[in-house]
């Protein structure tokens, strides 16, 4: 009997899911470990890959290039407006090859080539830019109490590596630094100062240090110096070692005389003030009230003194300016011509040249001018023909007749050269009081006529000499004393023109002409007398000779 055998069953191993849940958070891990190396790998590449454009102590600005960054491949600046500025590059330090204005803004760009291996993921260039300004050195205090005999120091908010004061150029410093002194200073003063914190960089504006001696009051310091000339139109600079609204309040100082102009305060510690149309009068003394006393000293140091009043001389205007204005108006009989430039026809300009002359050339209007006229020239003097023209110019404009060229002849000038007025015509008389005496009545280059004429006899001669007419009238009466003693009263005499004292050209019925039969004056008969008087308004001159 065969025996069956039952086969035994398979026993399968079963794999709990509990394990298998752990393994695959196992490998979730590496993967998750393994992807957070790699970001943090990149991270740190793109960490270590910056670029930065930053100040520098030297130079305009430093670009900095971190491990990974690359290699710095050009660097370009741009100044206002587009205009390239020209760099140095050493060791990431931008320096400017050429001077830059303090202040000024430039652009930089930065280009930057990656690495290989870096490239073909953020791109083979990195383009950075930025924006810098060029540094400023400012002063740190403008104005200074300076013990005398102590060097004056001027400081600044930032180290300087050049500076230029006074009529001292551009003067570069061996090291930077904070302050410098001014050598060879007077006890008070200004001085305008520029610098420049870098070496490439041009000086800065200018601006004004004032340095006072110790005082028990304010120090006020006067440009102009007390008591020095003053030209009418130059500007009156009063500053204080202290702020203006501490040492007068609301106080403003008053000019005496009055003069046109305004004050203005550039500053805390200034009053400037400005004249305007003709300024300051000519030839007189002008005070500034400052209605408190300070300590007033001029541009030197010198004088310091306490006063509430400062003093100036303004000086008269110029003997040859005069001359020079009135050829130019047609008071005399000669052209000025300038030698270079014509004076600008402006108040400032004009009174300018009125202290200070400019050059040039006299020459004769006319070519026959009389010898005798020619004789009384002399250029840049006082002359009888100066003398004549200032009398006519006086009663042209109706001021009062003395021969004196004041400010109201002066003002009255100026303005008829800026306005460009021009009078013509210019006329002399001569007398020859030899016998047979006659008068010759010359005109812009013509005999106009030669009549006879009667001079003073021997006991009331008439004086020889060039006289300007001082009074002229067409008719009036003549009385004063005889040789004899005796008196006379001669009413109606026609056609007069006084030039010395009592001595007239006018008309008198005589019955002869050319002999000495006046006292004193120039007969003529009538019609002579009245073709001569249209031509001898006041200020003609007219020469007695023998």
């Amino acid at each position: 009997m065969a025996i069956q055998s039952t086969p035994s069953p398979v026993v399968r191993s079963r794999v709990r899911p509990s394990q298998r849940r752990g393994r695959r958070r196992v490998l979730l891990g590496l993967v998750a470990v393994l992807v957070i190396a790699l970001l943090g790998l990149f991270a740190g590449v793109l960490l270590w890959s910056g670029i930065t454009l930053s100040d520098d102590a030297t130079a305009l600005a430093r670009v900095e290039v971190q491990p990974f960054g690359g290699t710095l491949q050009r660097v370009s600046a741009f100044g206002p407006g587009g205009r390239r500025i020209p760099l140095a590059v050493r060791d990431g330090r931008l320096t400017p090859q050429t001077l830059l204005t303090p202040g000024e803004t430039v652009s930089v760009e930065a280009v930057v080539r990656r690495p290989s291996w870096l490239g073909w993921a953020l791109g083979s260039t990195r383009h950075v830019h930025g924006t810098i300004r060029a540094p400023v050195a400012s002063v740190s205090e403008r104005w200074l109490t300076v013990p005398r005999g102590s060097p004056v120091k001027v400081s600044f908010d930032r180290s300087v590596s050049a500076v230029a004061y006074g009529r001292l150029g551009r003067r570069a410093l061996a090291d930077p630094r904070r302050s410098v002194t001014l050598e060879h200073r007077p006890a008070a003063g200004t001085v305008a100062v520029a610098a420049a914190a870098r070496t490439w960089e041009r000086l800065g504006r200018p601006v004004t240090v004032s340095w006072f001696p110790p005082a028990s009051v304010p120090v006020a310091l006067s440009s102009p110096a007390p008591g020095a000339r003053l030209a009418p139109a130059a500007p009156i600079r009063i500053i204080f070692s202290e702020p203006v609204a501490d040492v007068l309040g609301g106080n403003q100082p008053q000019l005496s005389p009055r003069t046109p102009g305004r004050w203005r305060q550039p500053d805390s510690h200034t009053l400037l003030f400005v004249p305007s149309g003709f300024g300051a009068r000519f030839d007189s003394d002008l005070r500034l009230d400052l209605r408190r006393a300070v300590a007033v000293t001029g541009p030197s140091g010198a004088g310091l003194r306490t006063t509430r009043r400062i003093g100036w001389t303004v000086p008269p205007g110029s003997t040859l300016r005069l001359q020079q204005l009135l050829a130019q108006a047609g008071y005399l009989p000669l052209d000025w011509t300038p030698s270079g430039a014509p004076v600008a026809r402006t108040p400032r300009a004009e009174l300018r040249a009125a202290v200070e002359p400019p050059k040039g050339r006299f020459s004769w209007r006319y070519s026959n001018t009389p010898r005798e006229l020619q004789a009384l020239w002399s250029e840049g003097s006082p002359n009888q023909i100066t003398r004549g023209a200032v009398m006519m110019f006086q009663d042209t404009h109706g001021l009062d007749v003395d021969a004196i060229p004041g400010a109201m002849v002066w003002h009255a000038l100026l303005a008829d050269e800026i306005a460009g007025k021009h009078r013509d015509g210019y006329s002399y008389v001569y007398v020859h009081s030899s016998v047979p005496q006659s008068l010759t009545l010359w005109h812009n280059g013509q005999t106009v006529l030669t009549s006879p004429g009667n001079t003073g006899v021997p006991a009331a001669p008439t004086q020889l000499g060039t006289f300007p007419v001082f009074e002229h009238i067409p008719v009036g009466t003549m009385s004063g004393t005889n040789p004899d003693g005796s008196h006379y009263h001669d009413p109606g005499i026609r056609w007069i023109s006084y030039f010395n004292g009592g001595d007239a050209i006018h008309s008198f019925n005589r019955a002869s002409f050319g002999t000495p039969q006046s006292l004193g004056c120039v007969e003529l008969p009538l019609a002579s007398a009245a073709k001569v008087w249209p031509y001898t308004p006041i200020g003609t001159l007219v020469s007695v000779e023998k």
